[in-house]
């Protein structure tokens, strides 16, 4: 865990990598053919404020839909932002171009989802791995061509098999391939996009237990994206849970597991098998109604009020609840949670019950 401290304003401040702040990512609906007009817009990310930390494993849930990938591409400037700041290492990426923003991907990489789709099927791997350390101009070809090796050994890749195509692996080599081009121009930050969730289960934990091997040994930062929330519990140093393009709920890992306090955050956790049958029997989900709204037209106030069992007419509605500290390190983004009454709240029939110093699911 890092060893950074939350100040009076809930900024992270020594050990921050990443900040990123109030991103939104809208893509916009247009109408006509040749004479195309703005009719809309699908809100992806509509609103984000997080801080990842040197050294550390922030996890970021939620359902699909909700825009945990487009946050991803948007931090590393593969989607321009409309509007919010990346800052890395204290430098804005939304506002660098050309050279000066190919110079900081060199510094930040990404893990794709699916090892199928990621890697080239007309080029071998070795030209795969190799091919970022041509777009930088790093080294010789004699010295591409030894470190590609190197990086399959460090994958846990036969190096000898440079030479062979995608289609000649296994998914799981294949998303090594894909960890091992990542690794190529040495960075310190990584986006893991669902990178297991394309897997068979046997190989999950493989390649799970590698990227914290690799994380270990070089020093990596990741924001690890999934919708598998015992793999984030696994991995994260803290988690980060995202619904609808917004962030609801952040804390540590153990904090956020033991003690969630959005009900959405408890919702989605009480979805999440238990091996044990007799405690599974005792817990009581929290079950919501509806489906997720649309992006394209979000719901006013918060996201959640249309599928929340405690949700308050006249308030969840109305106004949008921002993100605030509820204790040292915990930040919720929820009425009943943030109001002046907390922490003494119970409401919904029993749905729901945030109690004093609590939060847990009734």
């Amino acid at each position: 865990m890092s060893g950074a401290t939350v100040d009076a304003t809930g900024t992270l401040g020594g050990d921050t990598l990443v900040r990123v702040e109030d991103l939104r990512v809208h893509f916009p609906i247009t109408s006509g053919i040749v004479f195309q007009r703005k009719i809309g817009a699908v809100h992806a990310v509509d609103g984000l404020t997080f801080d990842v930390l040197r050294g550390e494993t922030l996890g970021l849930v939620g359902e699909s839909g909700c825009g945990k990938s487009t946050t991803g591409r948007a931090i590393l400037q593969l989607i321009r932002p409309t509007t919010g700041r990346v800052l890395y290492e204290g430098g804005d990426l939304a506002h660098l171009k050309g050279t000066r923003l190919r110079e900081q991907r060199k510094r930040m990489q990404m893990i794709f989802q699916d090892p199928y789709a990621s890697l080239n099927s007309r080029m071998t791997i070795g030209d795969i791995i190799g091919e970022p350390l041509l777009v930088h101009r790093m080294g010789s070809a004699k010295e591409r061509k030894a470190k590609v090796r190197e990086l399959l050994e460090t994958v846990g890749i036969n190096p000898n098999t440079l030479n062979r195509y995608p289609h000649e692996f296994s998914g799981g080599q294949r998303q090594r391939v894909g960890i091992a081009r990542a690794l190529a121009v040495e960075p310190n930050f990584i986006v893991c996009d669902e990178p297991i969730s394309a897997l068979d289960v046997s190989i999950r934990a493989q390649i799970i237990n590698l990227l914290q091997q690799l994380q270990r040994d070089f020093g990596l930062t990741y924001l690890f994206i999934a919708h598998d929330l015992s793999v984030v519990r696994h991995i994260s140093d803290r988690v980060a849970v995202m619904y609808l393009g917004r962030v609801v709920e952040l804390a540590e890992n153990a904090i956020l597991y033991e003690n969630p306090m959005h009900p959405y955050t408890q919702a989605l956790l009480s979805a999440v098998p238990i091996p044990d049958p007799a405690a599974e029997e005792l817990r009581r989900p929290v079950v919501l109604t509806g489906d997720v709204p649309s992006p394209v037209e979000p719901p006013s106030g918060c996201h959640f009020h249309t599928r929340c069992p405690a949700a308050q007419d006249g308030l969840c509605d109305v106004q949008d609840p921002p993100l605030l500290e509820v204790r040292p390190g915990h930040w919720a983004a929820c009425h009943l949670i943030t109001g002046a009454d907390y922490p003494h709240i119970r409401a919904g029939e029993d749905d729901l019950a945030v109690v004093a110093e609590g939060g847990a699911a009734a």
